[in-house]
C-alpha cells in the first residue's frame, strides 16, 4: 500500500488530503496547528502536531522510504524551502511542494522539490481560454506542451466524418471523445462519425494548436496574442508596434 505525507494543512495541502481519503493509501500528516489536525487524526495513519522548520522533527515524523510528499506550509515559503531540502537529503523520491511564487518555486526545485504546483497560475491558465473563446468550454494542461480541452468544432465541419475532416493532419488535434449535442456523457468517436456543430468534442494537442484552433473563427488578433503571452510568457509589444508573431 503507498504512504503519503502531507506537511503543512493549508488549503492545497487540505485538498490532497481529501483526495487521497478517498483512495486506499495510508497518509501521515504534520501540521502546527492542533485544531486542525485534530479534524483529520481519525481518519489518517499517523497524524502530528508540530513545527517542522527543524531537520531533526522531519527525520523523526517522515520515513525515508515514503513514496511522496506533499508540502503545503501556505506562506511560509522559507519553511517550505528549508523542508523540501531535508526530505531530499533524506532520499525521498517524490518531493511535491506549493509554490507561492514562480520565483519560489524556482528556489524549491533547486533545493529539491521534484514537482512545484502554483495555484494560482495553475488555475489562470485552465479559466482563461474557455473564457475568452467561446467554443471552448474546458482546459486542462497534462504537460509543458499538451493540453486536452472540450470544444466545438466550426460550422464548416457540419456534416463531415471525423475523416473527411482529417483534423489530425489538417489541425494537429487528437479526438479522444464526443458528446453528442453537447449533452450527456463522452463517448469513444469513430473516424466515420459525422460532426455536428452542437458537439463537444474531446481533444488532446498542443498547446498553441489547441488555442489557434478554437479562436481560429472567432477570436481577433489582439485575444491571440494575450494567449501567446500568457502561456509562452513571452512579453507584449510595446505600445504603437505590432507583434511579428503570425
Amino acid at each position: 500500500m503507498k504512504q503519503f505525507a502531507i506537511i503543512g494543512l493549508d488549503s492545497f495541502g487540505v485538498w490532497i488530503l481529501d483526495e487521497l481519503l478517498e483512495l486506499d493509501v495510508e497518509v501521515l500528516i504534520v501540521d502546527k496547528n492542533e485544531t486542525l489536525v485534530s479534524q483529520y487524526r481519525n481518519r489518517v495513519q499517523a497524524a502530528y502536531v508540530a513545527d517542522v522548520i527543524k531537520e531533526e522533527t522531519i527525520r523523526k515524523i517522515v520515513p525515508e522510504d515514503i513514496d511522496a510528499a506533499i508540502i503545503d506550509l501556505g506562506d511560509r515559503t522559507q519553511s517550505s524551502v528549508l523542508v523540501a531540502n531535508y526530505l531530499k537529503k533524506m532520499g525521498v523520491r517524490k518531493i511535491i511542494a506549493k509554490a507561492e511564487t514562480d520565483e519560489h518555486g524556482e528556489i524549491l526545485r533547486l533545493v529539491g522539490a521534484t514537482d512545484v504546483v502554483v495555484p494560482d497560475r495553475e488555475a489562470a491558465k485552465r479559466i482563461m481560454p474557455p473564457l475568452l473563446s467561446e467554443s471552448m468550454f474546458s482546459y486542462m494542461p497534462i504537460s509543458d506542451r499538451l493540453v486536452m480541452a472540450e470544444v466545438r468544432f466550426p460550422e464548416h465541419m457540419d456534416g463531415k466524418s471525423l475523416a473527411e475532416s482529417d483534423v489530425r493532419r489538417e489541425h494537429g488535434l487528437n479526438v479522444v471523445a464526443v458528446r453528442p449535442g453537447g449533452a450527456g456523457q463522452f463517448v469513444f468517436v469513430s473516424p466515420a462519425y459525422r460532426i455536428a456543430v452542437a458537439d463537444t468534442f474531446l481533444v488532446v494537442g498542443e498547446t498553441a494548436t489547441v488555442q489557434g484552433f478554437s479562436l481560429n473563427h472567432e477570436a481577433s488578433g489582439q485575444s491571440e496574442g494575450f494567449f501567446r503571452r500568457l502561456f509562452r510568457g513571452r512579453t507584449a509589444p510595446a505600445q504603437g508596434q505590432e507583434s511579428d508573431e503570425t
